[in-house]
């Protein structure tokens, strides 16, 4: 009888994860750190659901025997090649046929496995009710400021060995504003992103601050989980200073790739009503000199600080300057100092 267990975090750093789904399934999302190996291909899934649907499942299932059966050596060897030792636990959507069916071949060539009962999708539970009830182990430090400040690069460069940083932005791949994907890709779900953001809290020591960057509720296609957003806008919060010609500099340094050119002229585009016509004119002619700065110093003045933090509901807890990233994060240790047994 094959056993089944049900999903804790510890199981993550003791077992060799496999997850049994296809390989669309397994890119949306999967558990942390978990291998897959899939039992159908993404065209016998589909074949296999009509199937089920049209004539039954015992036909179902012949027919998945029939694709699958001369893979079962190679499945068997890829999954032990991984397990250094380690016990398997195998899942696949629900816990259900796949998944057992791959825990029966290993078990029946000796090897120590599991079956993750309920499958993803009681993992997937787990990580919605976290967020949901959301309570961070560790005080969390929101570091805000205007477009440019270099917000970002300030808590990525932040001494591990005082602060947790969980980059925000970084997870979501995108940079949270109207250029925000330009080269970057944000090709991950909303699964993937609730999944890998959960990882990182769990990571999190208890007795380290967690640094993040002040987000609105969507960092472009991907929202916040649960509660997330409402208990960073009710924890620490540090407002970060920096002039306009260190902001400039800054995002030339960041978008001056010539490989960026379309897409910052798309990005432009999307802007344009808020722009106004003329405005957006002088923009584009910018663009198209490759005057960087120029176009950065534009969208500055005359988007960037009109539109973000125009009404600020809340006052910052402490002001840092990011003049000088060392200094910044001097400053912000003295004030996390005095200020810690507060929050």
């Amino acid at each position: 009888m094959t056993k089944k267990i049900s999903f804790t975090p510890e199981l993550l750093k003791t077992h060799c994860i496999v997850d049994v789904r296809t390989p669309l399934e397994y890119a949306e999302d999967h558990l942390p750190g978990a291998i897959n190996v899939p039992i159908l291909t993404n065209e016998e899934r589909v074949e296999i659901g009509t199937i089920h649907k049209q004539i039954g499942p015992q036909q179902a299932r012949v027919r998945g025997l029939e694709l699958t059966c001369g893979r079962f050596g190679g499945m068997v060897a890829a999954i032990t090649s991984q397990a250094a030792g380690r016990p398997i636990l195998v899942y696949c959507w629900r816990g259900g046929l796949r998944s057992l069916s791959m825990a029966i071949l290993l078990e029946m060539t000796g090897w120590p496995v599991a079956q993750l009962q309920g499958g993803y999708k009681a993992f997937r539970n787990q990580v919605t009710a976290y967020f949901e009830a959301f309570a961070p182990q560790a005080p969390l430090i929101v570091i805000h400021g205007m477009t440019g400040t270099g917000k970002t690069t300030f808590i990525n460069n932040l001494d591990p060995g005082s602060w947790t940083v969980i980059d925000l932005e970084g997870l979501a791949c995108h940079r949270g504003s109207a250029f925000g994907e330009v080269g970057i890709a944000q090709a991950l779900s909303q699964k993937r992103f609730d999944t890998q953001l959960w990882t990182a809290f769990q990571n999190a020591p208890d007795d380290l601050p967690i640094v993040l960057e002040g987000e609105s509720q969507r960092i472009g296609k991907i929202s916040l989980p649960g509660r997330v957003y409402e208990v960073m806008a009710n924890s620490c919060k540090v407002w970060c200073h920096a002039s306009l010609e260190t902001r400039v500099r800054r995002l030339a340094r960041e978008y001056a790739h010539q490989e960026y050119r379309a897409e910052m002229a798309v990005a432009l585009e999307r802007i344009k009503k808020r722009l106004g016509g003329q405005r957006y004119a002088e923009l584009k002619e910018l663009l198209a000199a490759w005057d960087v700065e120029g176009l950065g110093r534009g969208l500055i003045e005359h988007y960037y600080d009109k539109l973000y933090y125009k009404h600020r509901p809340w006052t910052p807890d402490t002001e840092i300057e990011l003049e000088d990233f060392g200094a910044a994060e001097r400053q912000l240790a003295e004030f996390w100092r005095l200020r810690r047994p507060a929050f």
